[in-house]
């Protein structure tokens, strides 16, 4: 319903802005009120709710017209210091100075935005103050353009480049699926900014100069380009004056930017490009995919049909066409883009598969086009359609925020509506445009005339075969060598002198300490007195006529529950390596009457999935063991129960029958792991180098590490060629299958209190008795390898990722605690200015990890090898031969406060209060670690430095390119690489 707008209610307006409306989503019980500064036209959209977490995000609508990076590079650079807060690094500083729950920048195609999010009141006017600065009145060093995006400099008297944001874009661009993605774009549209890639390419980033970002800033970053966004329980009027002060007052009326629709092919196309694969096999490693422009994505009821045809066509392994991508028989799994994407100003739409041959493109066209025509010729199924709204009322209903804060989240779903000129009410309330669409569901070929229309007869199609190079990478590297040279050759000694100068002239200002005094803080006193942790109740049902506990916990989830059951792994199974591949299966694979495709559109219709996870950690007193719990989830609406049932038949009638589709779910598992690498290169790093510091670790290390990857592609080739070898597999998951059945259980619950009583009673009916089969087998045993070598592991990537790791204490050690500060203190103190600002790299730092027992450093992206793990050192040696400072140590301790004190979901944080219990880290735990946090200080910091790291040598390992192969030698790595 839209709510009238009162004379009460337009009193509470600042003058500076008019109210346009107001709009009331009562699936989120949000106020929605749209507002516009009356001289230059700046939107605000307030999010009006009694969250204590406010967000606040501006974005600018940023259209590149080349692919230097000039958005993502001067994103980096406006947060490197501003007319109010000349300080070389206010957005890290602020960081260390705040209690936020979220702060960062992102840059996206057409847009770029600046949000943080934090439950303090003083905290919010603080940051805002920067932001508003930081956007509106940036300073754009010319040396901060240098550190963060690209320069030269000479070493050994030749050119070399260096920038953040360049080694970033290297580390990004040796991913397969967005060197996909932007090839594909590239084609697909031929004249709008979505031709280029705004995040920079390193071929492009090195001929944008300063003047450049200079006139894209002045250009793009004015209010009346600018979009801004509030989240929370902050009055919009008090909002409003901070803008109007800090930012608006200061503008007059500028320049809008409005996108423009691509011009449309007259025919489709049909294109080969190539990835970078550094090996000598290229069979298998094709990928297959087909793209179309649709519609503008301001067309709500096009836009919310193309998501029905999405789920109609993609939603699960029984929905034709991805049934047919991933039983076609020619490639390994379907590929990393697919279904709709309504971000851009308009829609696109994706199928493709990956782990293909060249040979096989026209047969891939020919298929999904039989799929669709099959699909079209015909009314859709009604309920399939009832799955597809299902699962969209689902997604709207549900409160999230355990990744990123719930408020924000509602943002960025609706700042693209925003950003285009068109409403991002509709975005945020489904409920109207589902029941305009149910209008058009009458006809009965509505849905299969939009795939006739948008798909089929579509000429705006481009099908492009990505195929892999294993010269593309070296011959990449010869082409900045060979330019690098050409600048070399015609570099004259006044220009020498220039670059040296540059390079003297960043690295004084990047050891210049900055007047903190200039930026506002908050401190230890700000800090809420006790931290909040969700109380449960502990209920009892029976199950196989045994007392099981249920944990309960009331929330308000805005009608949706929360069921989970949780199983004691007993130890063996948790140290097996197949145990891992049983929660591919469940689910994926038919269980009891049901064929894996049925189970799968029971699953849409009636549930928000069903998942099967482990929640692992360290024993909090002993290293050497660790607690385990197998976690079967599901959720649903509150007028479901069905979802309770499906979560039981899944798990307890697992089937091992269907041999296809577990060769073929094993299969995607290698492509898509293969596929993901080069983003979680400093995790895999960590894992390596630490890796023998607990059994939680070494078995991480052997069970989910780059090895295991080897370990899975293995297997899949032994049993789709082995009879023997496939039945050996299935012999070890149903004796693990029969196991977890036989082990404690727990059941966990949470709802609206309103409901508990009738989910527990179903629960209760449902989980009574267990079918539990006979099962003499045993285990295969498991020995994992322990080297206690430095490792390095090959991968395609372009950059590095190094970690050294030195054994810690549990983290119910007293020690624990100044180990996490430390951390803090490492990275805020010496690491960050060391690995990111002087190195190059994107990211660098330490961490405490609790269930390695480990001290860890990494760095992220990085140019560097040796000289990183010489900053690693070097970061110690500072904590005892420079001058400190009472700050540093307060920072350190705020951030951990803040990650602790951050709030999740309603479901969110009691879930995570139900595993911190059965993990043995009750409320008096946590409370008592947070008790220590506040009490540490520099004594004890360099206690447990001298004696967990100057005592000891540490293990080192990197995650690096394969052309590193030689120096990794030299510097005494074992190496090992990812098949």
């Amino acid at each position: 319903m839209t709510v009238d707008v009162t004379e009460t209610i337009t009193q509470t307006v600042h003058p500076a802005f008019q109210l346009v409306r107001q709009h009331h989503v009562e699936a989120l019980d949000i106020l929605v009120c749209e507002y516009k500064h009356k001289v230059t036209g700046a939107v605000h959209y307030h999010l009006a709710t009694n969250h204590d977490e406010n967000v606040f995000l501006v974005a600018f609508r940023t259209q590149p017209m080349d692919s230097k990076g000039e958005a993502h590079i001067l994103e980096h650079t406006a947060l490197c210091g501003s007319e109010k807060f000349p300080v070389r690094d206010p957005f890290f500083l602020m960081i260390r100075r705040s209690l936020n729950t979220f702060m960062n920048a992102f840059t996206s195609a057409d847009w770029t935005a600046y949000p943080f999010a934090t439950q303090n009141k003083k905290d919010f006017q603080n940051l805002l103050s920067v932001y508003l600065d930081a956007t509106f009145a940036a300073n754009l060093n010319p040396l901060d353009f240098a550190q963060e995006g690209i320069r030269i400099e000479l070493e050994n008297g030749e050119p070399v480049y260096k920038g953040v944001v360049f080694n970033e874009m290297k580390g990004a661009m040796s991913s397969p699926s967005d060197q996909l993605y932007h090839q594909l774009a590239h084609h697909l549209f031929p004249e709008t900014t979505y031709h280029y890639n705004s995040g920079g390419d390193p071929k492009d980033i090195p001929d944008l100069t300063y003047d450049e970002l200079v006139g894209f800033y002045k250009s793009h970053y004015h209010p009346s380009n600018a979009v801004f966004m509030t989240f929370g329980n902050e009055p919009a009027h008090k909002l409003q004056e901070q803008f109007e002060t800090l930012a608006l007052s200061k503008f007059d009326k500028g320049e809008t930017l409005h996108s423009k629709p691509e011009t449309r092919l007259a025919a489709p196309i049909a294109v080969t490009e190539t990835y970078a694969v550094d090996a000598e096999d290229l069979k298998d490693k094709t990928y297959h995919i087909i793209s179309w422009l649709l519609p503008q994505a301001s067309d709500i009821k096009i836009r919310l049909g193309m998501r029905l045809v999405e789920g109609i066509l993609l939603e699960d392994s029984a929905s034709p066409l991805r049934h047919y991508l991933e039983t076609c028989g020619y490639a390994q799994s379907t590929g990393p883009i697919m279904g709709v994407d309504d971000s851009n100003y308009e829609m696109t739409f994706y199928c493709g598969v990956q782990g293909s041959n060249p040979e096989h493109a026209e047969e891939f066209k020919n298929g999904v086009f039989k799929v669709l025509e099959d699909v079209a010729s015909k009314p859709v199924d009604s309920q399939m359609v009832d799955a597809i709204l299902h699962q969209i009322e689902l997604h709207q209903r549900e409160i999230n925020g355990d990744g990123m804060p719930y408020g924000l989240s509602l943002i960025l779903n609706g700042l693209s509506s925003a950003i285009h000129h068109s409403d991002p009410v509709d975005v945020w309330d489904v409920d109207t445009a589902i029941a305009n669409v149910k209008e058009e569901l009458k006809d009965p070929m509505w849905l299969s005339n939009l795939i006739k229309e948008h798909l089929i007869d579509n000429p705006h199609r481009v099908q492009m075969t990505l195929v892999p190079d294993a010269t593309k990478s070296a011959k990449e590297a010869e082409e900045e060598k060979a330019r690098l040279a050409e600048i070399g050759a015609k570099l004259t000694e006044a220009d020498k002198a220039e670059i040296i100068a540059q390079t003297e002239a960043l690295k004084i200002r990047q050891d210049t300490p900055d007047d903190l005094n200039l930026l506002p803080k908050v401190g230890l006193e700000d800090v809420p007195a006790q931290m909040h942790i969700v109380q449960g109740q502990l209920r009892e049902i029976i199950s196989n006529r045994l007392d099981t506990p249920l944990n309960l916990y009331h929330a308000g989830t805005n009608g949706i529950y929360y069921n989970q059951v949780l199983i004691q792994i007993p130890d063996e199974i948790v140290k097996s390596p197949y145990f891992n591949l049983m929660s591919i299966l469940m689910g994926e694979v038919g269980a009891g009457e049901y064929g894996y495709l049925e189970l799968q559109q029971l699953q849409t219709a009636v549930s928000g999935g069903i998942g099967m996870g482990a929640s692992l950690r360290s024993k909090v007193d002993d290293k050497g063991k660790i607690t385990a719990w197998l976690t079967l989830t599901t959720k649903s609406l509150v007028n479901n129960l069905e979802a309770i049932r499906l979560l039981k038949v899944a798990f307890e009638q697992l089937r091992f029958d269907e041999k296809d589709r577990i060769i073929e779910l094993l299969q995607q598992r290698k492509t898509r792991w293969s596929s993901r690498l080069s983003g979680s290169g400093h995790s895999y790093a960590m894992q390596i180098a630490g890796r023998n510091h607990s059994a939680l670790a070494l078995r991480d290390y052997n069970t989910t590490g780059l090895g295991a990857l080897n370990w899975l592609g293995e297997l899949v080739s032994k049993i789709e060629n082995d009879e023997a070898a496939y039945n050996h597999l299935i012999q070890e998951l149903k004796v693990i299958h029969n196991r977890l059945l036989k082990a404690p259980k727990q059941f966990l619950l949470v709802c609206e209190e309103h409901q508990s009583d009738r989910l527990i009673e179903e629960i209760q009916n449902v989980w009574d008795k267990l079918a539990i089969d006979q099962i003499d087998a045993e285990l295969t045993q498991v020995n994992f390898e322990n080297s206690e070598n430095d490792e390095a592991w090959l991968i395609q990537a372009n950059v590095q990722f190094c970690s050294s790791a030195y054994a810690a204490v549990e983290v119910s050690h007293p020690d624990a605690a100044p180990l996490m500060v430390l951390a803090a203190y490492l990275r805020n103190g010496f690491l960050h200015s060391a690995i990111r600002e002087k190195g190059g790299a994107y990211g660098g730092g330490a961490s405490y990890d609790g269930n390695a027992c480990s001290f860890r450093f990494y760095s992220y992206r990085d140019p560097r090898l040796a000289e990183t793990f010489q900053d690693f050192e070097a970061s110690v040696d500072w904590l005892f031969n420079a001058e400190q400072q009472p700050h540093q140590l307060e920072e350190a301790i705020l951030g951990l406060i803040a990650s602790m004190d951050k709030p999740g979901s309603p479901a969110g944080e009691a879930i995570t209060a139900c595993y911190s219990l059965l993990h043995a880290r009750t409320p008096a735990f946590r409370a008592q670690l947070r008790e220590r946090l506040l009490a540490v200080n520099l004594d004890d910091l360099k206690r447990v430095a001298d004696v967990y790291l100057r005592q000891q040598k540490p293990s080192k390992s990197v995650v690096a390119p394969i052309a590193k192969r030689e120096l990794l030698q030299e510097l005494g790595f074992e190496i090992k690489q990812v098949n």
